[in-house]
């Protein structure tokens, strides 16, 4: 793929050596001078420019990117991005950065934005994930909030120690897509049993999270 990262700083250039590590081509947008670094990511096309400025983006080529990231480190800089990204010149894949929770509702399909990372969100969700058991822990919003993926640990004690995946009665809107289980990443299927510890990993939405944790307790 073609991805531009609208913000060269340590966010920004970190996943731009991830993105070239997988063979994908990066070009890094960065305004201020000083964070020009191309010897940093020397695979990546570095680009000083303002990416709030259609005309920089429209330079830039942004047309011809399959997945912008907004990696900057202001929010508003970040919505603006995503929108003129999406809006302007239609690119598939719009993913923003939000560095203050409390800006999390922002940053949808309003602004242009596919997907939105919180770091401090994603971090509160993993202290959660490690020690919450029996607990639904929240770990990652898709599709501009249409659903989640979610995380229950189960207790050493649970009576569905033994049974079949089959005998769970999830909702509508939810599926169980992997468990884990000590070093082992499983695939889920019916007559595969149940064990205390396990975590099992769903994705739902929002409104039918009650009704998992019901039906493993």
């Amino acid at each position: 793929m073609r991805v531009a990262i609208a913000g060269a700083g340590a966010v920004g250039r970190s996943i731009a050596l991830e993105l070239v590590e997988s063979d994908h081509r990066v070009m890094l947008i960065e305004r201020e001078l000083n964070h020009i670094d191309p010897n940093s990511v020397p695979e990546a096309e570095w680009v000083h420019a303002d990416a709030c400025e259609l005309s920089s983006l429209e330079d830039a080529g942004i047309e011809g990117c399959d997945v912008v990231i907004a990696a900057t480190g202001d929010d508003k800089v970040n919505l603006v991005v995503s929108l003129l990204a999406k809006t302007e010149f239609g690119v598939r894949r719009v993913v923003a950065r939000v560095n203050d929770p409390r800006n999390e509702w922002l940053f949808g399909e309003n602004w242009g934005v596919d997907v939105a990372v919180s770091t401090p969100r994603l971090l509160a969700a993993l202290v959660e994930e490690a020690v919450a058991v029996g607990d639904l822990v929240r770990l990652l919003t898709l599709r501009q909030g249409q659903a989640n993926l979610v995380e229950v640990t189960l207790p050493e004690d649970t009576p569905l120690s033994g049974r079949p995946v089959r005998v769970l009665e999830l909702p509508t809107d939810s599926a169980l897509v992997t468990i884990l289980r000590g070093g082992r990443v499983i695939v889920p299927q019916p007559d595969d049993s149940l064990e205390g510890g396990d975590e099992l990993l769903f994705v739902a939405t929002t409104a039918v999270e009650e009704d998992i944790r019901a039906a493993l307790m």
